[in-house]
């Protein structure tokens, strides 16, 4: 898990991934976690499928952070703001219908949020226990179809991957390109 701690808002962060996820049923799947998680970690899941590196999830959760102190948020909880961020989308469902997880979501990629890193790591064993898979950062990680999956929902063209790429790592100037466009929601509120 990468751990870091956002200073300017007092927060630990853990960001994550894990492969060869079995869900079932959502409901059950997310009342479990909840149940066992201290209450003040927020915990977001996200289909790792269209994740373009753990930096991708930080600054989704730095920009909804951000915009519950500047009181600019959509969602009331700073999970779902994050959601909002990474998906670069105004509204819940589109948002959930892009990144969130399903039954069959295999790859899942998990932020959690606390004022505690004592209750992170915490929360982090919870996730563990319960996804019954193997931890794997390397979900987070671009290849070239997930890459091609992320510039048609982002709406990337190669022409600005090029513009924006040095030394032809196309993988680092597209997660830029996402990071950019969820800033850029930012500016619409």
């Amino acid at each position: 898990m990468i751990i870091r701690h956002i200073d300017e808002f007092d927060k630990y962060v853990g960001i994550t991934g894990f492969k060869g996820v079995k869900i079932g049923l959502l409901s059950d799947f997310f009342a479990k976690i909840c149940r066992k998680t201290p209450a003040n970690v927020g915990i977001q899941f996200f289909d790792a499928k269209l994740i373009a590196s753990w930096e991708h999830i930080y600054f989704a959760i730095f920009n909804a952070l951000a915009a519950f102190e500047k009181q600019t948020n959509i969602s009331r909880s700073l999970p779902m703001e994050a959601m909002l961020y990474a998906s670069a989308q105004h509204q819940i469902a589109k948002a959930t219908k892009l990144l969130g997880i399903t039954r069959s979501s295999s790859q899942t990629a998990v932020l959690l949020v606390g004022e505690k890193l004592s209750d992170v790591k915490l929360a982090f064993s919870v996730v563990s226990k319960h996804v019954h898979a193997e931890e794997d950062e390397s979900v987070l990680e671009l290849s070239d179809e997930k890459a091609a999956l992320i510039k048609r929902a982002f709406a990337v063209s190669q022409q600005e991957i090029d513009t924006v790429s040095e030394r032809n790592d196309q993988n680092r100037a597209l997660a830029d390109l996402v990071i950019e466009r969820m800033a850029l929601l930012a500016t619409k509120r």
